[in-house]
C-alpha cells in the first residue's frame, strides 16, 4: 500500500513536469504574439517587479546618451535646451524566453508598468521642457533577458558662465544621472560607450547653441546633491573631499554619472554687430582732427552724430544682455569707446575756443611763418641791450659810439621780446597732436581689450 502511493505520486509529478514543459513550449511557440509571451512571463506567481533582478553581485546598468537637438533662447542667455535619447540596458534572467519564438525581441511598451525599471533621477539646475508621454520611450526585452530601455528627454539647463567676460565666456551645462533609492552596493551605473563623449545624431540641430566640447564622467563625490551643509569649494581640496565624503556616506553611497556640455558664443555675431560698428563710430569721430579748426558745422555734426549713434547701438544691444552687478567686458567696451568719442568732441570745443581768442599783442599771423612784431625805436631798459657785434672785447667793454644823424649815442641793438604764439597756431597745433595721440591710444586699448578677454582664443 505504501509503495503504491509513492509510485502514484511519482507518476503524477512526472506528468505535471511534462504538462509544464508542454505549457512552456506552448508559450514560446512560433504562433504566439509578444503580448501573449509577456503576459505569461510577467505573471504574479512568476515575476515580481518590486524585486531587483536576481544577478550575481551588483546589477550593472549601461547608460548611453544620443544628442538630438541643442537650443538657446538667445545668444546672451545662460539657459540651454538639450534634447537627447537616454538608453539604459541591464540584465534580468527572469525575462529570458525560449528560442522557439520567432521574435528577436519583445516590444514591452505596454507592459512598462509591470516590469522592474531603474529609478533613474536627473540631477540638474533647470527643468523638463514638457512631460514625457508613453510614446516617448521604447522598452525591448531580448531572448537572453537583456532589457533595453530608451527614453526621450528634453531638459532646460541653467548653465554656468563667466558673465564678467561676456561674450568671450564658454558656458558650462551639466546634469547627472543617479539612482534615487538603490545604493551602489545594489546598482551601479556605467557609461556604455568608451569614448568618454556623447554620441551625436547625424541629424543634430542647433539654434544659438554652439557645442565645442562634451564629456561623460562618473560624478565627483563632492558634487553630490546629497551632501549636507553649504556648497563646498576647491580651495582646500583635501579637506573638502574628506568632509563631503563623510557627509555623503552618512546618507548612503549612490552610483552617479555626469554629463558636461561646454558651449561657446558666436563671436562673429558680436564682432559684426557690436565691436566693428563701435570701432567705426569711434574712428569716425577722429576725422574732425583733419578738418579746419573753424569748420564748426562739420566738426560739431560729426561729433554729435557719432555719439548719438553709439548710444543707440549700445542701448539696443544692452537690452538683451543679462543684468549683473559686477564690471563686465561690455561695460568696459562701452565706457572706453564713449570716452574717446566724448574726448574728440571736447577737443573740437577746446580748439574752437582757443582759435577765436583775441591775441594779447600786436601779432600778425602768416601761415607757414612765425608770428613777428613790428620794430620799435623807443629806448629800452638794460635788459633789452646786448653788446654791439662790432665789439671784440669782453662783455661790457664796448665804449665806442655810433653816429646816428650826426648825433653820437651809445651803440646797442634792440632785442624784441618773445611774444606768445598766435591763437590760431595753437589751435592747429592741438589738432596735430590729437591726430597722433587719439588713434594711438585707441589702438592700444583695442589690443589690450581683445588680449585680456581672450577674444581670439
Amino acid at each position: 500500500m505504501g509503495w503504491s502511493c509513492v509510485v502514484a505520486r511519482a507518476v503524477a509529478f512526472i506528468l505535471m513536469l511534462g504538462k509544464i514543459s508542454a505549457f512552456t513550449s506552448d508559450i514560446f511557440a512560433a504562433g504566439k504574439s509578444d503580448k501573449e509571451i509577456l503576459d505569461n512571463l510577467l505573471k504574479n506567481t512568476r515575476y515580481d517587479k518590486r524585486l531587483l533582478p536576481p544577478v550575481d553581485g551588483v546589477l550593472t546598468v549601461n547608460v548611453s546618451v544620443l544628442l538630438l537637438s541643442l537650443a538657446s533662447p538667445d545668444e546672451s542667455s545662460l539657459k540651454y535646451e538639450v534634447e537627447f535619447l537616454l538608453q539604459q540596458q541591464w540584465y534580468d534572467p527572469r525575462l529570458r524566453y525560449s528560442n522557439q519564438s520567432h521574435y528577436d525581441y519583445l516590444n514591452a511598451i505596454h507592459h512598462h508598468e509591470d516590469i522592474w525599471l531603474p529609478d533613474t533621477y536627473f540631477i540638474m539646475h533647470g527643468d523638463f521642457k514638457d512631460p514625457i508621454i508613453p510614446m516617448h520611450f521604447a522598452l525591448r526585452i531580448y531572448r537572453n533577458g537583456t532589457i533595453n530601455y530608451l527614453m526621450r528627454r528634453h531638459l532646460i539647463l541653467s548653465c554656468q558662465g563667466r558673465l564678467n567676460i561676456f561674450p568671450f565666456d564658454d558656458p558650462l551645462c551639466s546634469f547627472a544621472l543617479e539612482s534615487i533609492s538603490y545604493e551602489q552596493s545594489a546598482i551601479t551605473y556605467v557609461w556604455k560607450n568608451d569614448e568618454d563623449t556623447l554620441r551625436k545624431s547625424p541629424s543634430l540641430t542647433t539654434l544659438n547653441a554652439y557645442l565645442i566640447q562634451n564629456q561623460t564622467i562618473p560624478c565627483p563625490i563632492k558634487a553630490s546633491w546629497r551632501a549636507e551643509g553649504n556648497s563646498l569649494y576647491e580651495e582646500d581640496e583635501e579637506l573638502t573631499c574628506n568632509l563631503c565624503q563623510r557627509r555623503f556616506e552618512e546618507q548612503g553611497n549612490y552610483s552617479c554619472l555626469k554629463v558636461d556640455l561646454i558651449f561657446t558664443r558666436d563671436r562673429a555675431f558680436y564682432f559684426t554687430t557690436v565691436f566693428i560698428p563701435g570701432i567705426i563710430l569711434v574712428t569716425s569721430s577722429f576725422i574732425t582732427f583733419w578738418l579746419e579748426w573753424n569748420a564748426v558745422p562739420a566738426r560739431s555734426m560729426i561729433g554729435v552724430t557719432t555719439m548719438l549713434n553709439f548710444f543707440t547701438t549700445s542701448n539696443g544691444f544692452r537690452s538683451t544682455l543679462p543684468v549683473v552687478s559686477n564690471l563686465t567686458a561690455m561695460n568696459v567696451w562701452d565706457g572706453v569707446c564713449m570716452c574717446f568719442i566724448y574726448a574728440s568732441l571736447l577737443e573740437f570745443v577746446c580748439v574752437n575756443y582757443v582759435g577765436r581768442k583775441r591775441p594779447l599783442h600786436n601779432v600778425v599771423y602768416r601761415p607757414g611763418e612765425n608770428p613777428v612784431t613790428q620794430p620799435k625805436r623807443e629806448s629800452t631798459g638794460a635788459a633789452d641791450l646786448v653788446s654791439c657785434t662790432a665789439c671784440t672785447g669782453p662783455p661790457g667793454s664796448c665804449t665806442h659810439t655810433a653816429n646816428n644823424g650826426g648825433v653820437s649815442e651809445p651803440c646797442f641793438v634792440q632785442v624784441r621780446k618773445k611774444e606768445p604764439p598766435h591763437p590760431i597756431r595753437v589751435a592747429k597745433t592741438i589738432d596735430v597732436i590729437a591726430r597722433i595721440t587719439f588713434p594711438t591710444a585707441y589702438a592700444v586699448f583695442l589690443i589690450f581689450f581683445f588680449i585680456h578677454y581672450k577674444a581670439f582664443s
